[in-house]
């Protein structure tokens, strides 16, 4: 909103129709910025920006695919043409799919990876672009996962895409940081949300977090120091690192 610490600037978040995504677009506009709210399911994505207009924020939607690379392109173009450029790119669709390793076929795992991996690096690149094509620099938010640190139960190909998109941080960071673009990546542990709260409240569920060190979930608003220490100046020394929010998970002893 008008006044915040990321007023005049323009941020973009994928996957903003849901879970993380739909917060971290509250959380930014809250701060001040304009934001791009990107997602393919274009009915929930006015629905979010007229709640964000509605308290005062700005939100434009966008609709966005980001397994299709034209799509991705498209999309990054019309908003640095329509909102006067690009700052900061939250870098969050993501998609799970929770198979043994002996049962996942190619289309599960083409599916994860096309999201998760193609998806985000397609997004960064045409983020940057933008960025460089205006001089201003910016910061790139890649959200992980602490799947991309340790491994969990039936989860081989999200754990794959998600550490790959680690060490994609890094490598980007390398080679973007003489344009002033920072890339940075936030880890989450296991986080409370819509898409997961139903398997959270079983017996199964009940028995992955007692493993968490912190013995509780994490909730979106647990990410937003995270969040918002990377879009912001505050970390203008910072770039190729990985911030888990996690409860401990990613430390946990065996």
């Amino acid at each position: 909103m008008a006044g915040g610490v990321l007023s005049g600037k323009i941020a973009l978040v994928t996957g903003a129709s849901s879970g993380l995504g739909l917060h971290f677009s509250r959380v930014l506009a809250g701060a001040g910025a304009t934001v791009a709210i990107c997602a393919r399911r274009t009915e929930r994505l006015e629905a979010l920006a007229a709640e964000i207009t509605g308290q005062g924020g700005e939100a434009v939607p966008f609709q966005l695919d980001v397994a299709d690379v034209a799509s991705v392109r498209d999309c990054v173009a019309r908003i640095s043409e329509k909102l006067g450029g690009l700052d900061v790119c939250v870098n969050n669709a993501g998609v799970a799919e929770a198979k043994p390793a002996l049962s996942i076929d190619e289309a599960d795992w083409d599916w994860c990876a096309d999201t998760n991996l193609k998806g985000a690096f397609f997004v960064a690149q045409a983020a940057a672009q933008a960025m460089h094509g205006t001089g201003g620099g910016g910061s790139i938010i890649n959200i992980a996962s602490v799947a991309g640190i340790r491994t969990l139960g039936n989860l081989s190909a999200y754990c794959a895409t998600k550490a790959a998109v680690l060490h994609l941080t890094g490598q980007l960071a390398s080679e973007w940081a003489k344009h002033d673009i920072r890339v940075n990546a936030i880890a989450p542990g296991y986080i409370e949300t819509e898409m997961n709260s139903e398997f959270f409240a079983t017996e199964a569920g009940h028995r992955l977090i007692q493993g968490i060190p912190q013995r509780r979930l994490g909730e979106p608003c647990d990410l937003d120091g995270a969040l918002m220490l990377l879009a912001t100046d505050a970390s203008s020394f910072m770039t190729g690192a990985t911030i888990a929010v996690d409860g401990g998970h990613s430390c946990k002893a065996v």
